[in-house]
């Protein structure tokens, strides 16, 4: 960072004018200068604080993969196996629900689609009776 910078974090002459310019303004903005120019310094290290806490915190979500199973053991044998147990079944269920919800959403699309083809259909049913009644051009679609 250029130190000979006419706006830094220390008791220069710009940066008291913009404090004082702030508080006649509107008093939130002195405050908020007069907190730059005593905080200032500390502002690099405290973003680079907040960027490693919130990269870990990201990191162990993408590890986790969007699932969350703990990892701890209560010390009690049985309830870890019985938990172990529920828990799989639980993953088994959720896993059969997705497949019938893919199953449900390609019917869905096939439903759509032949309806779709039905209405078309019954347009160009609808379309060539008209033009053989009229010999000519749809009355429908003249413009007046």
């Amino acid at each position: 960072m250029n130190q000979s910078a006419l706006l830094r974090p220390d008791w220069t002459p710009a940066t008291i004018a913009l404090m004082i310019l702030g508080f006649m303004v509107f008093w939130p903005l002195g405050l908020a200068m007069l907190a730059y120019i005593i905080f200032g310094d500390r502002l690099r290290g405290f973003k680079r604080d907040v960027n490693q806490a919130t990269d870990g915190f990201f990191a162990s979500c993408r590890r986790s993969n969007g699932r969350h199973r703990p990892h701890f053991s209560t010390g009690n044998v049985a309830f870890d196996d019985w938990r172990k147990a529920e828990i799989d079944r639980i993953e088994e269920e959720r896993r059969k629900l997705d497949e019938m919800r893919e199953e449900f959403d390609a019917y869905m699309r096939e439903l759509r689609r032949a309806k779709d083809q039905e209405e078309f259909d019954r347009f160009m049913r609808d379309r060539k009776n008209a033009k053989r009644d009229d010999n000519g051009p749809v009355a429908e679609y003249q413009t007046p």
